[in-house]
């Protein structure tokens, strides 16, 4: 049986009329978001705020971890208007800071990191000043897919560790630790310019001593953004909470990440991988727009 949600994580609904708007136009154009697939509670803020996170090659995972809501399977083939479609929808949607993420595809040679690169190329294409943002699975550690990416030149390269390495077992079976390390540290070798990003979930038994050697893991990488929120069980079936973290142990890590060097930290029970992505952002570097 699930525990009950403190009042923390209770979230009124507002801007539902432009979710409605930006959800038919994203069916029509056979799109879909993260934001809807792994159920955000803050997508109708972030559909106001001109921020999406679009989810690319299909909505079938081919790995099993015991924290996601994704459908898990055999992917359908990749589409190749895809990235004109995310491109339109983007332009149409008049968004400032797009974030790109996709189900893990093991199945393809390169992870699906060329139709990444194509989605970039087509957003530059279309949007002039777009901030772009992409969040990677790890490509089996296969640098040449990880280089694809990279010379596409997004703004942001996000890639979650998701929790402390004694958890993977269990929550990411099929996920490697050091080799999420390795994939974000690889980026900033390949182009330092670059924006790296990363984030993990509290709640799902982890100590605050492994927390912190996460966090000194990251910024011993020159990981740049930091992201922290509450593990929520999407169902039954999968892993259950473990603890619901009180809002002041993540004010307080969040202080802890800054004062450790990464150059924002978003840390709250309800921060997701691109929750206020635009905000952090344009903070940071003084570019990209985010509305008040």
């Amino acid at each position: 049986m699930r525990q009950r949600k403190p009042d923390w994580l209770k979230v009124k609904l507002t801007g539902t009329e432009e979710m409605a708007r930006v959800e038919r136009m994203l069916r029509n154009l056979s799109l879909h978001t993260v934001c809807e697939e792994a159920k955000c509670p803050n997508r109708a803020e972030c559909f106001g705020k001109k921020t999406a996170t679009f989810m690319i090659l299909g909505s079938t995972c081919t790995r099993n971890c015991a924290f996601c809501a994704v459908t898990k399977g055999k992917p359908s083939p990749v589409n190749p208007e895809e990235p004109f479609r995310v491109a339109d929808a983007a332009r149409r949607l008049d968004l400032r800071h797009v974030v790109i993420t996709s189900v893990t595809r093991d199945d393809l040679p390169d992870g699906g990191a060329g139709h990444f690169a194509k989605v970039i190329n087509e957003l530059r294409e279309c949007s002039g000043g777009i901030v772009i943002e992409v969040l990677i699975p790890d490509f089996c550690g296969d640098e040449k897919a990880l280089l694809k990416v990279v010379q596409a030149g997004p703004d942001i390269i996000n890639h979650n560790v998701e929790t402390v390495p004694r958890l993977y077992q269990v929550i990411r079976p099929q996920a490697n630790y050091q080799r999420s390390l390795q994939l974000l540290g690889k980026v900033k070798e390949m182009d330092s310019a670059i924006h790296t990003k990363s984030g993990l979930m509290l709640g799902l038994g982890e100590s605050r001593e492994e927390v912190g050697n996460v966090l000194q893991d990251l910024r011993d990488i020159d990981c740049d953004f930091l992201t922290i929120g509450q593990y929520l069980a999407p169902s039954d079936k999968h892993y259950p909470v473990q603890e619901f973290v009180h809002p002041a142990v993540f004010e307080e890590w969040g202080k802890t990440g800054l004062n450790m060097g990464f150059k924002y930290a978003a840390s709250a029970p309800l921060v997701r991988s691109s929750y206020h992505a635009g905000l952090m952002y344009r903070e940071i570097t003084g570019q990209g727009y985010f509305p008040s």
